[in-house]
């Protein structure tokens, strides 16, 4: 089971793959301060990294919440981010009429999680023929995705029509569907992780990310802002590469504080290479069992 993402493949006997960077863009400076750092990771064998950074968050708590450059500079910010570090990079888009345009700078398009059931989003974003990462929702269960996995390889330009094939590996071929874990409502204000849903997920034929970041969000939890526990983002990460998740998904910063967005789940950039380094850790060991 595998699926391409740019030049990369990711799922049985890859390479781990890092979808990694900020919550949302704010300067050229940052974006490509980051993108610097990530590119050092991305020199090893045992990983591959995609630049993750929004444009737009458009799923604020309130309305006073900063939202981002705008899709226009945010796409190009991306593109000068992947020409300078190397690396492919991804977004979250919202609406349909954002797929074409973000499919022109980015080898993988993100669905967000209150959006994985938005038929004609999910349409648009397979037409552009990209790889596509779908946050499963926090109110799916994680069978659910199957409906969400089918939408995506009956829409891509390619797709083959008959249903019951294979899902993601039609004629052997890569597929483009990730699907994402990222912690499901439990009550009013927290999160938690079914770890179970990731090879529940991997069974539907799509390789799995695990999102330790937003995993450990507190929606609302501030207010009128989210809040979160950065301490539990590598427990969990850890309890997803022991489990089997073919990718992780994290949001860094060098100074979380003073972002925009997510900064209290956020891992501080001079920590990152430290922290994948005990994942991969892990990942080794686990494998040698």
């Amino acid at each position: 089971m595998l699926a391409r993402v740019g030049n990369y493949l990711c799922g049985d006997d890859q390479p781990l793959l890092l979808i990694a960077g900020p919550c949302v863009l704010q300067t050229r400076e940052l974006a490509m301060q980051i993108g610097e750092t990530l590119a050092q990771l991305n020199d090893r064998p045992d990983v591959n990294v995609v630049f993750k950074a929004s444009f737009d968050k458009a799923n604020r708590t309130s309305l006073s919440a900063k939202r981002g450059p705008g899709m226009e500079a945010g796409l190009r910010l991306l593109e000068a981010v992947g020409a300078d570090s190397g690396l492919p990079v991804t977004t979250d888009i919202h609406l349909p009429e954002q797929a074409a345009p973000a499919a022109e700078v980015c080898e993988l398009l993100q669905i967000p999680a209150f959006l994985a059931r938005q038929t004609d989003l999910l349409v648009a974003a397979a037409n552009t023929g990209r790889s596509v990462n779908v946050k499963k929702g926090q109110f799916m269960a994680p069978t659910d995705m199957r409906y969400v996995i089918d939408k995506l390889n009956g829409s891509f330009p390619d797709s083959q029509t008959d249903a019951a094939a294979d899902p993601n590996a039609a004629d052997g071929k890569p597929g483009r569907v990730l699907v994402c874990e990222r912690g499901t409502f439990f009550g009013y204000g927290r999160l938690v992780n079914d770890m179970q849903s990731i090879p529940i997920m991997r069974s539907l034929g799509a390789p799995v990310v695990f999102d330790a970041t937003h995993s450990v969000q507190q929606p609302g939890g501030l207010g009128g802002a989210t809040g979160g526990n950065r301490e539990m983002v590598e427990p969990l990460a850890r309890a997803a590469v022991a489990i089997g998740c073919d990718a992780l998904f994290f949001e860094t910063h060098p100074e979380p504080e003073t972002s925009p967005s997510d900064g209290a789940n956020m891992i501080f950039l001079d920590q990152f290479i430290g922290l994948v380094d005990r994942l991969l850790q892990v990942r080794e060991t686990v494998e040698s069992l």
